[in-house]
């Protein structure tokens, strides 16, 4: 579908958890429309589509949220003629997420309101709402509804190489430091708990505001850098094999000739097959991130989606 000046965008997240051992999803009530739907809403100016659904998730229901797996991307005209853009993804909602919850009624939202996938797809108002929630539902039948990711992060830009120093110690440029600081935001929509790096300084100074944002350390491994890599000293196996087994959300920050390595060995620790769409997703231009989802259950199931995401800066 061709994207048009006039398409307007928007972002959303189908948020889920078990109640007394059975699936729920949350859908709103909408008080100024009078319909019930999934939570979403219009992305900012400047604000990636991610950010934008773990915001309007909050905002609607109160629910602080970190993202799962992407469930597609919704196109429905509006009545003034432009066609809306809504990307969606899973979002499950922890215990501590509902004893935080600061929703009250208000002039958008009337109420909010669990129910099951099979209430859900009659409560729905709107077809294309229906069509998210059957993604969902998919997931849910596969046994793979909780998930966790590996954000494989290319560093920011760097200086080039100029033979007066170790190449391991070449400084982000000024541009690179603007993609290290721009990552933040969308990449903390799915709440990181480890961020490891290259040795190199370019990956190491790329990490870091998100290291201060989160407050998560940076742990730095000779095992993913370039120079090990180039020596045949790398890796790249034990590292990933790691992060699979710990089953957390987690950033890898290497370089352009190891990424491709750090995909591949994500494929064969889930007993996936390489394909075009992964080999994709290595090659990054600085500063970009391709996202891998596994599921937290049982990660030799596969990988279930893989997002990229290009330099905002």
């Amino acid at each position: 579908m061709a994207v048009k000046s006039t398409d307007v965008y928007a972002a959303g997240a189908v948020c889920w958890r078990l109640i007394d051992g059975r699936m729920h999803v949350l859908l709103i009530h909408r008080t100024v429309h009078g319909d019930v739907t999934i939570p979403k809403g219009k992305v900012d100016p400047g604000e990636t589509l991610p950010r934008t659904a773990v915001r309007e998730v909050e905002e609607e229901t109160g629910l602080a949220v970190a993202l799962g797996v992407p469930l597609g991307v919704s196109h429905y005209d509006m009545p003034d003629g432009r066609t809306k853009i809504v990307h969606y993804w899973a979002a499950e909602i922890t215990p501590e997420a509902i004893a935080k919850s600061t929703f009250v009624p208000n002039g958008e939202v009337a109420a909010i309101e669990w129910v099951t996938i099979k209430k859900a797809r009659t409560y729905l108002t709107y077809p294309a709402d229906v069509e998210i929630l059957e993604t969902f539902s998919a997931l849910v039948d596969a046994g793979v509804t909780r998930t966790f990711a590996l954000i494989a992060l290319r560093h920011g830009k760097a200086a080039p190489r100029t033979g007066d120093g170790p190449d391991a110690r070449r400084p982000l440029t000024a541009r690179g430091v603007k993609q290290a600081a721009s990552l933040v935001d969308t990449i903390t929509a799915w709440r990181p708990l480890r961020i490891l790096s290259s040795t190199a300084t370019r990956c190491v100074t790329t990490v870091a505001p998100l290291a201060a944002f989160t407050g998560i350390p940076i742990k730095q491994s000779e095992l993913i850098s370039q120079d090990a890599l180039e020596t045949g000293e790398a890796d790249v196996r034990t590292v990933v094999g790691k992060r699979v087994r710990a089953r957390k959300t987690a950033v890898l920050c290497s370089h352009g000739p190891v990424l491709p390595e750090i995909l591949r060995e994500i494929a064969l620790a889930t007993g996936s097959q390489p394909s075009a769409a992964l080999s994709d997703a290595a090659h990054l231009d600085t500063g970009g991130f391709s996202i891998v989802h596994l599921s937290s259950e049982n990660p030799a199931s596969g990988i279930l989606a893989v997002e990229t995401y290009p330099a905002t800066a």
